[in-house]
């Protein structure tokens, strides 16, 4: 699994972030990232964690994000995500273990429809 995700995203240049309500990162190739759970970025200065839930403010670090590419992509056993760059940069998703949201906690679609998302409870669909 962590090598499936891996082989799609390793390489991608990101296109465009958006932040509204949810975080949306739109890969080259068209390959997008939704994130609807709570994440955190971490750079070589600073951490910072976001809540879409309660709020999602665009930052510095996030439009950083716009012409990078994607270092590195594992899937943690429990269903997180983690996103290296090679601006140093590391987005973490952590998985929805309560099972308490409607979608998702992180999902990758391509042109022809979903790839990877995690389910609630922590789960990982393909």
């Amino acid at each position: 699994m962590v090598r499936e995700i891996e082989s799609v995203l390793d390489g991608l240049r990101v296109e465009a972030v958006a932040a509204a309500g949810r975080l949306t990162v739109t890969l080259a190739g068209g390959v997008v990232l939704t994130v609807e759970n709570d994440f955190r970025l971490r750079t070589a200065a600073e951490v910072e964690h976001f809540y879409p839930g309660l709020t999602l403010r665009p930052s510095a670090a996030l439009a950083a994000l716009t012409g990078a590419r994607v270092a590195a992509a594992s899937v943690t056993r429990s269903g997180g995500l983690e996103l290296a760059f090679d601006s140093g940069t590391v987005l973490s998703v952590p998985p929805d273990t309560t099972g308490s949201r409607p979608a998702p906690a992180w999902r990758v679609a391509g042109p022809a429809g979903p790839l990877f998302a995690a389910e609630p409870g922590g789960y990982l669909a393909v």
